[in-house]
């Protein structure tokens, strides 16, 4: 079957359940000889609507196959394995979902013809009531504790029952996903369905003079020549797009999604307020990240670039992995428990878990290079009363305060007397502009000054600028002339 006929047979389908004739559209997909994962997807929903739990496990098996990536589709098995009472399945299916969300609080699946958002805390929620039902009712309240991170106003009210339901070892209701609402086709191939006749019809032009045996097509008129800087202007306003510069490669992981290297040239088409944006590239159009993007200004009158520093053109660094809505800043063993210090600067030390005062203390010495006289850790910021740690304190009590691995401590400089002067602030200047939608991410134009607050790894920093703290990457900028001096 071709790329042709079975998008006519999706729109076909999606359009008889538009009209509430579920059982045409379900025959309509199943003649579809080679579905995609989104039309694996619908067939899926549809046998959910039916009661048909089979036959939506394994529609949703083939879309999770042809898109291992499709968070949605492994919510959607993890509801039917709830339904047919399979909870470890279940349980185990929510969390690929959770993790396909790649830390983000939500994926819009709008700009790939699902008009759905689905939420991380919904995603939890659901893993809380299937351990409810196990009969682990301390993980289902871990769960909806970790949903509250990424809760949404719209979303505290079902988190908050939820918690209290809990707490009473009482179950609540799931959330589940609206099985009448399937992925639709590309609206732009959707229009290319449309039989076109580029030609027109023939003009028969007969000569009006009777001695004229003449007659025949009218003859091709002579076309008008443009400039090269006019014709850009018009390629522009046909596709009615903004151009811009691709800064990173892009590989696609569906079939949605386009193929850029650093240095294209792309077309804005369209922009969603979920990071996608639609674009042309070389007559192909597709789905790519809008932060891998940067909008170019084309001035048709001619001017001289002197001095432009070229964007970064290599991979983009690999993001800071995220635990629970919060950087993880490093990854450490099992046995072993990240120490996150606040100073001057935020920074971590890996210590084995259980660890004596000396050797937390040593870490961090060796990490500041200073001697372990020159500063006090404390539990909290205020370095006072019993918060204050030293080598009496009992560190059994200590390590008990760590959360999955990870603890926090303040550590407070003392007052010098030996004339050594006090760290100073690094401070940075952007060499590019960078604009980010994720919200650990700190937005800034070219030239900003920027204060270092801390390394979260080689490729990524912490900075504090126009008021706004977050993270950007290190090959955006460079540190500023004068630091240290």
């Amino acid at each position: 079957m071709s790329f042709v006929d079975t998008l006519r047979q999706w729109d076909e389908a999606v359009t008889c359940v538009d009209r509430q004739d579920f059982s045409q559209a379900l025959r309509i997909f199943l003649a579809i000889q080679e579905p995609n994962s989104k039309i694996f997807f619908d067939i899926g929903c549809l046998h959910l609507l039916n009661q048909d739990l089979d036959a939506a496990e394994k529609a949703f098996d083939g879309s999770i196959r042809k898109d291992e990536h499709l968070a949605i589709a492994f919510f959607q098995r993890g509801i039917t394995f709830y339904k047919k009472k399979r909870y470890e399945e279940s349980l185990a299916d929510f969390q690929r979902a959770f993790k396909a969300l790649r830390g983000n609080q939500l994926i819009d699946y709008k700009a790939l013809g699902l008009r759905y958002i689905l939420y991380a805390c919904d995603v939890l929620h659901n893993m809380a009531l299937v351990e409810a039902h196990l009969g682990n009712w301390e993980k289902a309240q871990e769960h909806l504790m970790r949903a509250l991170d990424y809760k949404t106003e719209a979303k505290f009210n079902i988190i908050d029952n939820a918690l209290h339901s809990v707490l009473k070892q009482k179950l609540f209701k799931l959330v589940e996903f609206p099985s009448k609402m399937l992925f639709k086709p590309n609206k732009h191939y959707v229009a290319e369905l449309e039989k076109k006749d580029y030609l027109g019809k023939a003009k028969v032009v007969a000569s009006v003079v009777p001695q004229d045996e003449f007659s025949g097509f009218a003859p091709l008129q002579p076309q008008v020549t443009h400039g090269f800087l006019s014709t850009i202007k018009q390629i522009l306003q046909a596709l009615e797009g903004e151009p811009h510069t691709v800064l990173f490669e892009f590989v696609p992981e569906t079939s949605d999604e386009l193929a850029v290297v650093p240095g294209n040239i792309v077309f804005v088409l369209q922009k969603g307020a979920d990071n996608w944006a639609y674009v042309v590239f070389n007559e192909r159009r597709g789905l790519v990240p809008y932060n891998y993007l940067e909008r170019l200004e084309i001035s048709l009158a001619s001017k001289k670039n002197k001095g432009i520093t070229p964007p970064p053109s290599r991979e983009p660094p690999t993001r800071p992995e995220r635990i629970q809505g919060r950087l993880l800043w490093h990854s450490s063993p099992d046995n072993s428990c990240i120490v996150k210090v606040h100073f001057v600067f935020n920074f971590v030390v890996s210590v084995p878990r259980g660890s004596p005062y000396v050797i937390l203390i040593e870490k961090i010495s060796k990490k500041l290079n200073l001697p372990s006289t020159a500063f006090t850790l404390s539990l909290t910021s205020e370095a006072s009363g019993q918060s204050v740690l030293n080598a009496n304190t009992d560190t059994e009590k200590l390590w008990s305060r760590a959360s999955g691995g990870r603890i926090t401590l303040w550590c407070n400089a003392k007052e010098q007397t030996d004339g050594k002067p006090q760290e100073e602030e690094i401070q940075l200047v952007a060499l590019h502009s960078y604009e980010s939608s994720n919200p650990e991410d700190l937005n800034f134009q070219q030239g900003d000054k920027i204060t270092l607050l801390s390394r979260v790894n080689q490729d990524w920093l912490e900075g504090q600028c126009n008021g706004n703290t977050g993270i950007f990457p290190a090959s955006f900028v460079e540190e500023a002339p004068g630091n240290g001096q």
